[in-house]
């Protein structure tokens, strides 16, 4: 299960990925006209612009749903994102007001208000999902000779009309209770103001290591609940100060408490391998600033120095529970690094954003001496004061070269005996082995990667950061001899 839900997360990278265009072209429709969404007459090339990258915003669930297919598929096969694309449109069509009403043979006024948000981005997760169970369940199925024409690939997307009607007969009666339990807990955390923010902030962070994370953004981020923080934000409604409440405060963690957390775990390595650890902090803490990804930093302590994890989760908590208690609010479409951050500057509803780079230096320094603190009182063993491990990561430190890292990677994870796939997300290695327990993880260490974890008996991740893409690359290459 646990394998599972990693190949999920990981498979939700290419659809997200896709939102940095679409803030990019938002952001510069703002940046020309503010009053881009407020009516009026606005900029025409703000316009085109503006609702260029909205086109990418509103389709996020059948986005979601193609990528997803296309991702937990065995082989990444372009018939299984059609078979994501052929199950979104069945449940979408088949639980949507007007075929709800005809159903039930009443009025569309009168249908559960549920069946109005239908499409959204836990439909478009379901949809991918069982498309792509479907496409490596049926993508090599034989068809008796008179159905041939049916049979293999062809075959995955009328299975999944076929599921996905199933599902949808189910969820006729089901939908509205799990609505209406995302509307509760929703309704629950937004009554509960500021704090509910920072409630929010904590588990988003506590949640990470299990991918389970994605769940709950979908609720405060997505149009799931009818917060779709987001999107509203993006879109330039909602009320100002409110809306982007659950976004603001990974603002000022992202692009100044991690990098000063990262600056402490580099103070307290041991002298012989501060270079060696300024190197993996310095590219780790600039891709929190710069773009918001977390994931290299994060995971080069999570797992080792679990407590400064937990410490970390803490601190997003209160981050987002302090902008939102002053009503300091940004957005963004991909991450909270400077490149959102700027872009968000010129949307009319955001509020006071600049008092999140205030608080950002605040930020900063509680991460800095309390990190700092915890490392030294419980002699944590965060990167570089492992002495063992880091001189030998040392001896190897030349070998700066991408085909020199894979190399020591793929020897050691076992070579070709071992290793049964490659892939990967936006900063890991997702491997599939035959036995973990085979891995020289000192070997791969020497490589100079921030960390890596073994997830069961087969399948194992290895930290590289954001030129994760070239490694994977190499590696391919290096199996495939």
């Amino acid at each position: 299960m646990k394998a599972y839900l990693q190949r999920m997360g990981k498979s939700l990278m290419l659809p997200v990925a896709v939102l940095p265009a679409a803030a990019l072209l938002v952001g510069i429709g703002y940046m020309i006209d503010p009053a881009l969404m407020q009516g009026g007459n606005p900029n025409t090339v703000a316009v085109f612009l503006g609702n260029a990258g909205l086109a990418i915003i509103d389709k996020l669930p059948i986005i979601f749903a193609v990528g997803l297919a296309l991702g937990m598929s065995k082989d990444k096969d372009g018939s299984a994102a059609l078979s994501g694309l052929v199950a979104f449109l069945v449940i979408t069509k088949l639980l949507s007001p007007d075929t709800i009403a005809a159903l039930k043979h009443i009025d569309v006024e009168s249908v559960d208000v549920a069946f109005g948000k239908i499409d959204n981005a836990f439909i478009g997760i379901l949809s991918g999902l069982v498309a792509s169970s479907m496409y490596n369940r049926f993508s090599k199925t034989k068809l008796p000779m008179a159905l041939s024409f049916f049979s293999g690939k062809r075959l995955a997307p009328i299975m999944s009309a076929v599921a996905m009607t199933i599902i949808s007969a189910i969820l006729i009666f089901v939908w509205p209770i799990v609505f209406g339990g995302l509307v509760a807990f929703g309704e629950m955390i937004v009554g509960m103001g500021a704090l509910g923010a920072g409630i929010y902030g904590f588990f988003n962070r506590l949640l990470i290591p299990t991918g389970l994370h994605h769940a709950l953004n979908s609720v405060f981020w997505f149009d799931v609940a009818g917060i779709n923080d987001i999107g509203n934000f993006l879109g330039g409604t909602g009320e100002k100060g409110i809306t982007g409440m659950y976004q603001a405060g990974f603002f000022p963690v992202m692009m100044f408490g991690l990098p000063a957390g990262a600056y402490a775990i580099y103070r307290n390595a041991l002298p012989e391998n501060k270079k060696a650890t300024a190197s993996l902090m310095l590219a780790a803490g600039f891709a929190s600033f710069f773009t918001g990804i977390t994931e290299p930093l994060e995971f080069s302590f999570m797992f080792v120095a679990w407590p400064l994890y937990v410490l970390h989760a803490v601190l997003t908590g209160i981050s987002l529970l302090i902008s939102a208690l002053f009503h300091w609010t940004a957005g963004f479409a991909f991450s909270a690094g400077l490149i959102d951050f700027v872009l968000s500057l010129r949307n009319p509803i955001a509020n006071q954003p600049w008092m999140l780079i205030v608080q950002g230096l605040v930020m900063a320094v509680l991460y800095y001496f309390l990190f700092d603190f915890t490392i030294k009182k419980f002699n944590i063993m965060t990167p570089g004061r492992d002495k063992e491990v880091e001189q030998e990561t040392g001896s190897q430190g030349d070998n700066n070269g991408v085909s020199a890292m894979a190399a020591t990677i793929y020897e050691g994870l076992g070579g070709k005996d071992n290793i049964v796939s490659i892939d990967n997300c936006t900063t890991r290695l997702r491997l599939v082995l035959k036995d973990t327990n085979l891995v020289n993880e000192s070997k791969i260490k020497s490589s100079g990667v921030p960390g890596m974890k073994k997830i069961d008996e087969k399948n194992y991740q290895v930290i590289v950061g954001t030129e994760v893409q070239f490694i994977a690359d190499e590696l391919d290459k290096l199996f495939k001899k």
